[in-house]
């Protein structure tokens, strides 16, 4: 009942008009004010989270969707141009390399999202390029050797702390609640 009255809620915000992207830019403000009380929740819907990520994608990166598969799993996909978000950065890519990023690529990622006591851990299961599927020990070693290096920030499969007292996040199909601590 609560999946279908959310898929009239959203049908209804599509038929108005509805700013999905400055509702969810809102509850990111006020969780990041500082002023929640502990154990309130913030609910961003998958349309919000959706609006938010083709917004806030850097260049180079169009078309992003994201699909939430229950309480621990996500799964993306967008069509991303390696070589403009690597100058998009501030790098240029050598002549070889510009041949083998430039140009849009379907790209397509599951990952497992665990949290608690304000921490978070995102493991990689699978990355999926043009259709070329990326798991287990070779992705590991694409990871380790090509995006940490490139993305120091992103710490894959490490256990981070998530900041402004966020204490935890619960994954649902419809959207993410996030729950403040103390």
């Amino acid at each position: 009942m609560k999946g279908l009255l959310f898929a009239a809620c959203a049908v209804v915000g599509i038929a108005f008009g509805f700013d999905f992207y400055s509702s969810a830019r809102q509850k990111f403000d006020l969780i990041e004010s500082g002023r929640l009380q502990p154990g309130a929740r913030v609910d961003l819907s998958i349309g919000e989270l959706n609006a938010f990520a083709a917004r806030e994608a850097p260049p180079g990166v169009r078309d992003c969707k994201l699909v939430l598969e229950g309480q621990d799993r996500a799964s993306g996909t967008a069509f991303v141009d390696f070589g403009k978000l690597r100058r998009s950065q501030g790098y240029e890519p050598g002549w070889l390399m510009s041949k083998l990023l430039d140009g849009e690529h379907p790209v397509s990622a599951t990952v497992t999202i665990h949290s608690g006591g304000g921490k978070v851990r995102v493991d990689v299961e699978r990355v999926s390029i043009s259709g070329v599927e990326l798991d287990g020990k070779t992705l590991d070693f694409i990871i380790r050797n090509f995006i940490l290096p490139f993305y120091p920030e992103a710490m894959v499969g490490q256990l981070v702390q998530m900041g402004y007292r966020i204490d935890r996040l619960q994954l649902a199909p419809a959207g993410v609640g996030v729950v403040i601590g103390r």
